[in-house]
């Protein structure tokens, strides 16, 4: 099938199908010499639905590379993706402790302020300006959440 086709079977951009296969999660395809179109077989299919699967379960993609290996290596135990997916719970866990600190810090920023207020006024705005870090939730450079991976 060609790209077009995966991408559909997958319900997926074709962009992400270059992509996964860009970065060594899909393996690639081969390519007809007569129009150098890229053909994928069903194990593409497979693999790019497992893929998918593991990225809704917002697993990294060193995660599910590190799966991928396990599943090609010659190990009969699963004790070893049993563990990667221990390690992505932990980090779950983490993340939702930190999301429910942020709900805490956004309600009580909501709460500075009532409504009805000239802007000016608004206790939200004022507390945003202020160099004072009240919040427990630490920014990192790029603007995301500390600990989100």
């Amino acid at each position: 099938m060609k790209i077009g086709e995966l991408a559909r079977k997958a319900n997926c951009p074709v962009e992400t199908v270059r992509y996964y296969e860009k970065q060594g999660l899909l393996p690639k395809a081969k390519r007809e010499s007569a129009n150098n179109y890229r053909y994928y077989a069903a194990i593409h299919l497979e693999r790019l639905l497992f893929i998918r699967r593991c990225r809704a379960l917002d697993m990294t993609q060193d995660e599910i590379r590190t799966l991928l290996q396990i599943m090609s290596s010659d190990s009969t135990s699963c004790s070893a993706i049993v563990q990667v997916i221990s390690e992505h719970l932990k980090h779950v866990q983490e993340r939702i402790k930190e999301l429910k600190l942020l709900e805490r810090e956004l309600e009580l920023l909501k709460s500075e302020c009532g409504s009805g207020h000239e802007l000016h006024e608004c206790g939200i705005v004022k507390k945003l300006k202020t160099n004072k870090n009240t919040s427990s939730i630490s920014i990192s450079k790029n603007g995301h959440l500390g600990g989100v991976h």
